[in-house]
């Protein structure tokens, strides 16, 4: 075999073998990030505004920007979704991959394109189920996966939050909370130790972590910080864990006060 032909086929086979990394890489992600955004009418308009202000603010920052450069591939796929009863949840910005900030700000941009909704009714369950869902149908090789759960009360129609909370983890898939706590509990869907609830019931998985809110101001910070642990995978920080107290708190309270209204 001539020097030419063998240096031909040579090549070939090196195109064959690389071909499969090649697409690999070309897919593969850090992050799969789903993030949930509770617009149940528990929440007032003026803070589901801060929310979504919250939310484009951190995929304008140019901390976010970094700490996706900084991944090891570098780019990461993530959607926004709102939900509120066990039948509601609306994909506002689709799955989108961002690979550096102009990604990152066309993702801010959707978002403030679109009207926020409010429905009545929480299903934290339902969130996650749905979640689980989109990331299945993502299209590319996430490192991660991870379902970002924001909301102001306990889960309160569908089925119960630990069970699929509990599906998700077995799968793989990361869920992290951030307990909204603006407002002084003062009726039904409300509940004092939101924190705790969502620290117990609510998140799980691998490296999983809550950021509660609690002051108006700490809105964008926390979303930002959020997302930047999410992109980088950080580990643990006690601070961000903490909670305002450890009282005993039921998985089933939203859901036990829910079935009680229903009977009524």
């Amino acid at each position: 075999m001539n020097r030419r032909l063998l240096g031909a086929l040579v090549a070939v086979l090196s195109g064959l073998w690389l071909s499969p990394l090649v697409a690999q890489a070309e897919t593969e992600v850090d992050v799969a990030l789903v993030l949930a955004v509770d617009v149940s009418r528990s929440m007032d308009p003026d803070e589901q505004e801060l929310q979504r202000q919250g939310f484009m603010e951190a995929f304008r920052s140019p901390q976010v920007h970094e700490a996706i450069r900084n991944g090891m591939v570098g780019r990461i796929i993530v959607t926004y979704v709102e939900w509120s009863g066990v039948e509601y949840q609306n994909v506002i910005v689709p799955w989108t991959i961002i690979d550096g900030p102009e990604g990152a700000l066309k993702f801010a941009d959707g978002l403030s394109s679109t009207p926020i909704g409010r429905i009545r009714r929480t299903s934290i369950s339902g969130a996650i189920d749905f979640g689980v869902k989109l990331l299945e149908q993502t299209g590319v090789e996430p490192i991660r996966r991870v379902i970002d759960i924001s909301g102001d009360g306990p889960n309160s129609s569908g089925r119960g939050v630990v069970a699929a909370r509990d599906e998700a983890i077995a799968k793989g898939i990361t869920i992290n909370g951030l307990p909204i706590m603006l407002k002084r509990p003062s009726g039904f869907g409300d509940m004092e130790h939101l924190d705790l609830y969502y620290k117990n019931c609510v998140i799980g998985g691998e490296g999983s972590f809550i950021v509660p809110v609690r002051e108006r101001q700490q809105f964008a910070a926390a979303i930002r910080t959020k997302i930047i642990r999410e992109i980088a995978a950080l580990p643990a920080n006690p601070r961000i864990q903490k909670v305002q107290a450890e009282p005993s708190v039921s998985c089933a309270e939203g859901e036990q006060r829910m079935y009680r209204w229903d009977r009524n």
